[in-house]
């Protein structure tokens, strides 16, 4: 069966490549390779004959959270999800350039795609908990990758349940459906699955959108507290949780890379006219 390219994902590229502002991107270039956890070279995302985005050069901090902005239609998806390569089986899918992972091809053909998703996390827009118990949710990752005996999995699934604040809640009910947990729950029961593999980068595509304040609350906040063991990528139409949660902003727009910074220098003092007429409102 087929999956179809997301239709919030059609920009117009321009086939322009950024170049970044001398700062701070370039201090990014200039930076030691060990700062830097992911790198984009060139990168051309498309779906058939249609292209989303072209020439994206960035480089995204180790152990800093880093927003994707833009409005709909620019590409932020398909970007997020071309770092652990959930795009690679769309139909139509294309890419042109490239995208390091440790200085290394994440199109490589040695790179397992297994240990790629397990190093390069994700949590999507809506909670997807597998159907079985809450407890096995959590352990599903480190079971498939044997980074655990059994006897310690019960460890392992009050560790990450702890960690995400769910523990309390659900300690007299492992064995539950997780479907029955509220949705803010299930998030963070998709949290604590995704941590539990000990992954390098946690892309992160608008998993508050569909959250009550509270649980979105919970998640921010947990979400700095990952920091710098893991680097976070966040997609967010979300402009004040952008300026809550990021050191980092990438501006994408049209299918190009509109502006990349600080994220106070994105919001209080933009480079571009096309960002300041985004983050002001204006558009988008």
């Amino acid at each position: 069966m087929s999956t179809r390219a997301d239709p919030a994902d059609s920009g117009d590229a321009q086939g322009k490549t950024f170049a970044p502002p001398a700062a701070p991107a370039a201090n990014a270039t200039s930076a030691d390779a060990d700062s830097i956890a992911l790198r984009t070279v060139n990168l051309t995302l498309g779906f058939g004959q249609h292209t989303v985005l072209s020439e994206i050069n960035v480089e995204v901090r180790r152990g800093a959270v880093t927003a994707i902005i833009g409005p709909t239609g620019s590409g932020k998806s398909t970007l997020l999800r071309t770092f652990n390569r959930m795009n690679d089986k769309v139909t139509g899918y294309r890419h042109a350039g490239d995208v390091l992972l440790g200085g290394r091809s994440i199109w490589h053909p040695g790179e397992d795609l297994m240990s790629l998703r397990r190093r390069v996390g994700m949590l999507f827009q809506r909670p997807n908990p597998f159907p079985m118990s809450i407890s096995e949710n959590v352990t599903a990752g480190v079971r498939v990758h044997k980074m655990a005996p059994r006897n310690a999995l019960s460890t392992v699934a009050e560790e990450y349940l702890t960690a995400v604040g769910l523990w309390h809640a659900v300690k007299d009910r492992l064995k539950d459906s997780p479907f029955r947990l509220s949705g803010g729950q299930q998030q963070l029961l998709c949290l604590a699955r995704a941590l539990a593999v000990r992954p390098d980068v946690l892309l992160l595509d608008e998993p508050t959108s569909s959250l009550d304040p509270n649980a979105t609350e919970a998640i921010e906040k947990l979400v700095r507290t990952l920091l710098p063991e893991i680097t976070v990528l966040v997609v967010t139409h979300n402009m004040a949780q952008a300026t809550r949660i990021a050191d980092w902003t990438i501006f994408l727009n049209r299918g190009r890379l509109v502006e990349f910074g600080e994220t106070k220098q994105v919001f209080e003092h933009p480079t571009e006219q096309e960002t300041a007429g985004y983050v002001g409102g204006r558009f988008g």
